[in-house]
């Protein structure tokens, strides 16, 4: 079986990703400490915090299945499909609630907050898929998925830590 659609062979991997995202989240927590009076006087601000609390969190749980051991494939298969289509929703959710602040555009709003929302969480699905099926990619899938999700989160973190205060 290649390395694709073996969880054993990626454990490196989702350790990594998870110290990674788990230490972004505490980034998160920071940047809303220090700014919590200013990010609560812009109606879209707590969203924006809520979704990029949820992306960080989506490579933070996905690892944590990866490193599940001895977990048959078709059940890890499950908990990323699961988890993709379950974190989709909620971020659209919070992301439809928060709304656009007045200084975004449809354009920037769709690819700084749509776009990579999507993508992550499309992109755990079809580890999901691919896993399932042995065919198509498999866990390579979660690069992409945690690539995203952390480069969205530390765009968001930068706006509630440094551009609010502009």
């Amino acid at each position: 079986m290649t390395p694709a659609y073996a969880a054993p062979a990626w454990t490196g991997f989702a350790t990594a990703v998870a110290a990674a995202a788990a230490t972004l989240t505490g980034l998160l927590f920071v940047a809303v400490s220090i700014n919590l009076q200013r990010i609560l006087q812009y109606p879209n601000l707590p969203g924006r915090a809520a979704q990029t609390l949820v992306m960080f969190s989506l490579p933070l749980v996905f690892s944590i299945f990866v490193l599940v051991p001895g977990q048959p494939a078709a059940v890890l298969a499950g908990e990323l499909t699961g988890t993709g289509i379950l974190v989709a929703a909620g971020l659209l959710v919070i992301d439809a609630r928060a709304g656009r602040s007045v200084h975004e555009t449809r354009y920037s709003w769709l690819l700084s907050r749509i776009f990579p929302a999507i993508t992550s969480c499309v992109c755990v699905v079809v580890a999901g898929g691919t896993l399932l099926a042995l065919a198509g990619g498999g866990l390579y899938w979660l690069l992409p998925a945690a690539l995203v999700a952390i480069v969205a989160g530390l765009a968001n973190t930068w706006v509630l830590l440094i551009e609010i205060l502009r």
